[in-house]
């Protein structure tokens, strides 16, 4: 070879061959490819289309939502309640001392912090009407929707994807029971009950934080309640119901959808998981100010 002529070596054991393969140089090795970089326009038409692969999904899914839950409200003795209520108790009853210490800090520093502005213009009577107004109207059913998103709206995912990977969806497809209508109705159901129950719940345990406050600064605690009440009116309290009540069939909805998307793979569950808390937040956000451009349109 050194002389130019052409060398062959034939009849070889394949283990002899193999070992001969690995310690013949190569005349001319090739060189190995360079990694190809995405441009700006193939990165933006592949989150393009991944934005709308999203859209269209929530899409359907939420059609078919919409579906089973008039068909099961239609037909209301044929729900699962037993499984309603296991479902509303370790998203609701569970969630209370969670949901009650955040309020309770939320309420007290949202009133210290109110406090020291108010003090400059000598305005600290004002205090509780504007905690209550906005606890009651904007950040019971905000605080509320976020803390169910981040405690429950994930463990939906997580239980559902378990389920996507054990292959166990593809079984009660089998066996002619609908997905949707069997595992994500009850979960929708159950958060609708709860979470305007919880957005009340922290609205109250922050009225508790800001009186706290309120009686430090050395004014009675009946004119605390007193002017809630004469601030707070039944317009901002039903707004607030409502809000809640729509946070919770987005929090149960967004969780369970991402659960039924979960892949293969033993990080699937947890993509799934933290894929459903940015996703409801995201959409609770979204929602949030959807809700203040109406209200402030229809004067509300």
């Amino acid at each position: 070879e050194a002389a130019g002529q052409s060398f062959a070596l034939r009849g070889l054991r394949d283990e002899y061959e193999r070992v001969l393969d690995m310690i013949t140089p190569k005349a001319h090795p090739e060189p190995e490819p360079a990694p190809h970089r995405d441009g700006f326009f193939e990165t933006l038409g592949r989150a393009s289309l991944a934005l709308a692969g999203e859209i269209r999904q929530l899409t359907v899914f939420t059609g078919q939502l919409t579906l089973n839950l008039v068909a099961a409200l239609a037909r209301p003795w044929r729900m699962r309640w037993k499984d309603i209520m296991g479902v509303a108790d370790r998203a609701g009853i569970g969630a209370i001392p969670i949901i009650t210490l955040v309020g309770f800090l939320l309420g007290l520093i949202l009133a210290f912090q109110s406090a020291v502005q108010l003090r400059r213009f000598g305005a600290e009577i004002f205090l509780a009407a504007g905690l209550g107004i906005s606890m009651f109207r904007e950040l019971g059913p905000l605080m509320a929707a976020i803390l169910l998103t981040a405690r429950s709206g994930s463990a939906f995912a997580a239980e559902i994807g378990t389920m996507k990977v054990n292959e166990e969806v593809d079984a009660l497809t089998t066996m002619g029971l609908e997905p949707v209508s069997f595992l994500i109705v009850p979960r929708v159901v159950a958060a609708v009950l709860v979470v305007p129950t919880l957005a009340m719940l922290t609205t109250l345990a922050a009225l508790v934080g800001g009186a706290i406050v309120w009686v430090s600064l050395e004014f009675p605690l009946a004119s605390y309640s007193r002017r809630i009440v004469e601030a707070v009116t039944l317009t901002d309290l039903l707004g607030g119901i409502f809000k809640a009540f729509v946070f919770g069939i987005v929090v149960a909805a967004v969780g369970c959808m991402r659960g039924l998307e979960t892949g293969k793979g033993a990080g699937a569950v947890g993509e799934s998981a933290t894929s459903a808390v940015v996703s409801g937040i995201v959409l609770i956000a979204i929602l949030d100010g959807i809700f203040a451009v109406l209200f402030f349109m229809l004067d509300f």
